[in-house]
């Protein structure tokens, strides 16, 4: 400024401009500053004598710009993101639709064929080389809630599933709840027959040891009480040996059996369940994590069997899935 005030010191007629010399550069030194300053207020045609004012506001809204444009550049970026990221959950989603196929007539793996397995051994695997949740113990309430068996390499789980072989009984459900809060597991087999309904559990404490690994220790066993079947629908007719017997003679004495039936099933249903201690040396076992999302969890077992859940009310929940 103290430059601009000396310059203003000369007087005006001494200056020859001309629309001729629109360079700077080919003027007097001294009539540079004080052209530049006359053309900015009275002649604003010339853009070599503005363009530093101009350029000058340009470099102020430059430096506000990345701001506004910054915004629209990170939703671009965040648009881009989540348009990329559906990708690899996509590719997760069909390997955990193949999966569940895969179990379609396996029983829960008890009656898997060798290749069967060999296609669901390579699906797992597939699918723990994807893990969202790297370190599933530190995600608790990720684990936490009620979880559905889909298919086990355990054998000696077998026996318990071959149950459901057996005429008239079948294996209902097979679960594990996690109560991530209290540290506790709960494994519960549920069976049921024309009759009643039943269930054997287990409860076990456990404890983080690693970012993938908890150690369980069983405590307690639990005998359901039995459920009985409160109501029997009594057809019209039944066909045997292809002739077709009408029931309706016997309806007076089946109602009777049913209430009979209601009355023993309400007093046995009031009984509390059977618990019992667990204080064996193979009372203790450990849990290795390997996949986890929101409905699906593959863990692997301390004698290398490997267990398929599926988060209860889960779209993977199928009865094909559990057959």
């Amino acid at each position: 400024m103290a430059f601009v005030s000396q310059l203003n010191q000369f007087p005006c007629k001494t200056l020859l401009v001309t629309p001729r010399h629109p360079r700077p550069s080919t003027l007097a030194p001294n009539s540079i500053g004080l052209a530049t300053r006359k053309l900015k207020l009275s002649n604003p045609e010339y853009p070599q004598a503005i363009r530093p004012a101009t350029r000058i506001r340009a470099v102020d809204e430059d430096e506000s710009a990345p701001e506004t444009s910054e915004e629209p550049s990170d939703v671009a970026a965040g648009a881009v993101a989540v348009a990329e990221k559906p990708a690899e959950p996509e590719e997760i989603s069909k390997l955990k639709k193949a999966l569940v196929d895969a179990f379609y007539g396996t029983d829960r793996g008890l009656s898997a064929t060798s290749e069967t397995r060999a296609e669901i051994v390579e699906l797992i695997t597939q699918l723990e080389a994807q893990n969202p949740t790297p370190a599933p113990t530190e995600a608790l309430p990720l684990l936490n809630g009620k979880w559905i068996l889909a298919y086990t390499s355990f054998a000696g789980l077998f026996p318990l599933l071959s149950r459901g072989t057996l005429p008239l009984v079948k294996v209902d459900e097979v679960s594990q709840t996690i109560d991530s809060q209290n540290f506790t597991v709960e494994n519960s087999v549920r069976f049921s027959g024309p009759l009643a309904t039943t269930s054997f559990s287990t409860n076990a404490t456990f404890d983080v040891r690693s970012p993938k690994r908890v150690q369980l220790k069983f405590e307690e066993g639990v005998i359901g009480t039995p459920q009985l079947t409160d109501s029997l629908v009594i057809p019209e007719d039944v066909e045997f040996l292809g002739q077709k017997i009408d029931l309706a003679p016997f309806k007076g004495l089946l109602t009777s059996v049913q209430d009979t039936a209601s009355s023993v099933a309400k007093s046995i249903s009031s009984q509390p369940p059977f618990k019992f201690s667990i204080s064996s040396s193979k009372a203790e076992s450990w849990l290795l994590t390997t996949y986890l999302d929101q409905e699906l969890r593959i863990s692997r077992g301390d004698n290398g069997s490997v267990f398929v859940l599926i988060k209860e009310a889960s779209s993977l929940l199928t009865p094909s899935s559990m057959s």
